[in-house]
């Protein structure tokens, strides 16, 4: 099977499957950034809903987003589903590529003629492995020479203006957010150095914070742009860390119901912060030793100083040769 993207003819087309979720689509990016290096002339297309679509757009390793009712059409000769569920299990069934690949473990597994086993046996370790690893482990198993895998990748031109630090307050479940009470007592320490910046969905309560900067409900493009351009990234667990982690913006993330191990930030300056009975017994001092530890190994710049971003500049230049055909 390791010469399964061998097979491919040179051109050939590859369908990715990840529909949703803000983090993972995020996570998936390592592991087309190495399925590229691995196969520069392959056309990569990437299937995924119109929501969360701008997860990919500028990715030089993309040549086109897909929706979903378009993938049969665009005819790919592989098509890899990393999303797994009922839906996107039907559609790699109906691709109409000759080579379907998906995890093992994905029901129903009769769909694939290229059944991916489980990440700790292709990459011969018996610890837990992070999410990147685990999707990256699919694109070992085809034919990609293994390698160390890189941080997550997003593009976007950094916000600029004075430092700022982005607070997400919010989480998918009560399990997974820290008190309101503790993100102000943290925004009123970091106000003298980083202007705090608290960020939110279209219906979440952002009242608790109105006496600092709010962006609410922000399409995802400006939500790229205005992360990119952070000195910092303090919040829960959350898509918006992961976001941070692949724009290298050092980063302190609350855990309570999720594993670090397996959703901690990838490959970025960073301080996971935990409790021993859940999110919620978090205390404020060990938040403060965090951003104190960031800022003492020179990763977070708790002061302000020239702006940082040219690799964040850089990577989003030159992203706008990739040609799309969302077909949404």
């Amino acid at each position: 099977m390791g010469c399964l993207l061998d097979s491919l003819p040179h051109g050939g087309r590859i369908a990715i499957i990840r529909l949703r979720s803000l983090g993972d689509c995020v996570l998936t990016t390592p592991a087309l950034r190495l399925l590229k290096q691995a196969r520069p002339d392959a056309r990569i297309g990437v299937v995924v809903e119109e929501r969360w679509a701008a997860v990919f757009e500028g990715n030089p390793d993309v040549s086109e987003l897909l929706a979903p009712r378009s993938l049969r059409r665009w005819a790919p000769g592989l098509c890899l589903n990393l999303h797994g569920g009922t839906r996107s299990a039907s559609l790699a069934a109906t691709s109409g590529a000759r080579l379907r690949a998906g995890f093992a473990h994905f029901r129903p597994s009769w769909i694939y003629n290229a059944r991916i086993p489980r990440a700790q046996q292709i990459l011969e370790v018996s610890r837990k492995v992070h999410t990147a690893e685990h999707l990256a482990s699919a694109v070992f198993f085809l034919g990609v020479p293994q390698s160390e895998i890189p941080r997550a990748c997003l593009f976007a031109e950094p916000q600029g203006g004075a430092p700022y630090a982005v607070i997400h307050p919010f989480g998918s479940e009560p399990a997974k957010t820290w008190a309101a009470g503790g993100f102000l007592e943290m925004a009123e320490s970091l106000k003298p150095r980083l202007e705090p910046v608290f960020i939110g969905g279209a219906g979440e309560d952002l009242s608790p914070f109105a006496r600092y900067r709010i962006a609410q409900g922000a399409p995802l493009r400006k939500l790229k742009s205005l992360i990119a351009g952070a000195s910092l990234f303090l919040g829960n667990d959350s898509g918006p860390a992961h976001m941070a982690a692949a724009f290298g913006v050092p980063a302190v993330v609350l855990f309570g119901a999720s594993d670090p191990e397996i959703w901690g930030p990838w490959r970025t300056p960073s301080e996971v912060v935990s409790g021993p009975a859940g999110i919620t017994s978090i205390r404020p001092e060990q938040v403060m030793g965090a951003l104190e530890r960031l800022s003492a190994s020179g990763e977070a710049p708790m002061a302000p100083q020239p702006p940082a971003g040219s690799a964040r500049m850089s990577r989003g230049a030159g992203a706008s040769a990739a040609a799309f055909a969302t077909g949404w």
